[in-house]
Formats: C-alpha cells, sequence, structure tokens
C-alpha cells in the first residue's frame, strides 16, 4: 500500500497529492509516468510524475478527475492509501545539452510541463514557458511556472489570466520577435498539440510532443496506446510517452482519444452517485 503523505486541491476537477513510495522516487525523472489502482479490484490508470523528492521517498501526482477512478481517487485523504503504484515508466525527457527552449502547456497539461520546465531550469537551460487555460478559475502552477522559467507567458481564452488568446498566438510572436530555440516541449490536449507542432513545423523548430493515449498494462503488450508516429506503429508506454511532433498522425490519436467519452463519463456519474448515497 502507498500512503497519501499530502492532498491539494488546484482547481475544482484538478487534485495533487504525494504519495510516499520510495522505490519510485529513487528512479524517476521528468516525462515517465506511473501507473495506479486505487484498490484491488480497480482499472488501471496511468498518471505522469509531477514531482519526486529523493531524500523524502515521494512522488507527486497532479490528476484530473474525468473518469470512475480518478473520481474515486479524488474521495481519498491524507492518510489513506492507494493499492499499486508502479514505476517509473515511459522514458524520461531528454533535457541534457539544450540551451534554449520553449515549454509549452495547456490546462491539466501544464502538471506534466511543469518538471521539464524545472529540469531544463536546473540544468541552467533558459526556460521560455507558455502556458494556457480556458479561464482564470482554472489555472494551476502559475508560481510554480514563474519560479522555474526565465520567461512566462500566460494566456486563456476568454483573458481573465494574462492575455486573451491561444498558446499558439504566444508562441508564435515569441518565435516572430527573434527567440531562437533548440527545441519546443509541447504538452496538453490534443488539438493544441497539433497546432503548436503545426507552427513550429513552419518555422523548422524540432518539436516534442507528450501524449497520453488510452493505456492499460504500461508495458506495450496490450496495444491500446498504440500511436502513427512517421507512418509507423509505436506505443507510448515504452516508446514514449514523448515523439517528434512533427511526425505524429494528431488526427488519429484524436479519433481513437474520444473513443470511451460517453462511457467515461457514465462511470464518473456512477461513482458520484455512489459516494452520495454512502455520505447520506
Amino acid at each position: 500500500m502507498y500512503t497519501i503523505v499530502k492532498k491539494e486541491i488546484l482547481n475544482p476537477t484538478v487534485v495533487r497529492m504525494v504519495i510516499d513510495a520510495p522505490a519510485v522516487a529513487k528512479k524517476a525523472q521528468p516525462g515517465q509516468f506511473i501507473i495506479l489502482r486505487t484498490d484491488e479490484e480497480g482499472e488501471r490508470i496511468p498518471l505522469t510524475v509531477a514531482d519526486y523528492d529523493r531524500e523524502k521517498g515521494t512522488v507527486s501526482i497532479i490528476f484530473q478527475i474525468v473518469g470512475a477512478t480518478t473520481e474515486k481517487l479524488s474521495h481519498l485523504n491524507e492518510g489513506d492509501a492507494v493499492c499499486d503504484f508502479v514505476g517509473p515508466l515511459g522514458r524520461a525527457t531528454h533535457t541534457e545539452g539544450l540551451k534554449k527552449v520553449a515549454v509549452v502547456g495547456g490546462g491539466v497539461g501544464c502538471a506534466i510541463a511543469l518538471p521539464v520546465a524545472k529540469k531544463l531550469h536546473e540544468l541552467g537551460c533558459e526556460v521560455h514557458s507558455v502556458i494556457g487555460f480556458r479561464t482564470r478559475d482554472l489555472v494551476i502552477l502559475e508560481k510554480e511556472f514563474d519560479e522555474n522559467s526565465t520567461l512566462v507567458k500566460k494566456m486563456s481564452d476568454d483573458g481573465t489570466f494574462g492575455e486573451k488568446g491561444l498558446v499558439t498566438d504566444a508562441l508564435r510572436a515569441l518565435i516572430e520577435s527573434g527567440e531562437k530555440y533548440d527545441e519546443v516541449i509541447t504538452i496538453g490536449p490534443l488539438i493544441m498539440m497539433k497546432f503548436v507542432c503545426a507552427l513550429t513545423k513552419e518555422h523548422s523548430i524540432k518539436t516534442i510532443a507528450s501524449m497520453n493515449p488510452i493505456m492499460i498494462d504500461g508495458t506495450g503488450m496490450c496495444g491500446c496506446c498504440r500511436l502513427t508516429v512517421g507512418g509507423k506503429t509505436l506505443f507510448a508506454c515504452v516508446d514514449g510517452p514523448e515523439f517528434d511532433g512533427h511526425l505524429i498522425d494528431f488526427d488519429e490519436a484524436i479519433a481513437r482519444s474520444s473513443q470511451y467519452r460517453e462511457f467515461e463519463e457514465k462511470k464518473r456519474e456512477e461513482t458520484c452517485n455512489l459516494f452520495k448515497k454512502e455520505v447520506q
């Protein structure tokens, strides 16, 4: 069992938890993920490593409440425990030798972008972070990005946070102002990453996109997390989760990602109703 050391509500649908998991904390790196189960009969879900503390033996996860399992997880509190917490899985983000990087995060994807920005910042890289949210109420990790970036561009769809507009608007303005990046790293909704990669391809800037498709076992055996990259079938769990953004078939990934949306919403509603009955 893996004890929840700390729990923090970041916004109405996003939660941060710090988990006591010394073996995972010992080897975790930015870009990698874990797979957890809330209980012995629970489903396996992948969550990106949001932070880690090797001395304390803890790993931080940040998740959005979208289905039954994340709903269950959100009802656990400090002192409770999850059944399984396996990792680190996947390939770590390549950070060595980069001098200037733009990290582009959208929504809850900023939770994945932050450890990458933090690691690059610690290595002395000039980090320009572009973070975007629909509205001010959904903003997470603003302070942390300020602390781990040379420059931060803040965007929102409605203008209540930073500037009104999309992350691509801010990135385009930076590029057209003369900023030269060794690499752009983008993490967020698939449609956002698609257009970030289209923009950087125009300017021949190497771009890495972090993918989070449907996943079950995390070892490459189930095939659920398959993606088409450069015309080849690859698996996010073992070949990624980061890939050359200019080679990803985003249209295919977007279509596959929505296959179970209706089912997820139904199961979450059932889980919510179950918790309500227990409270009554």
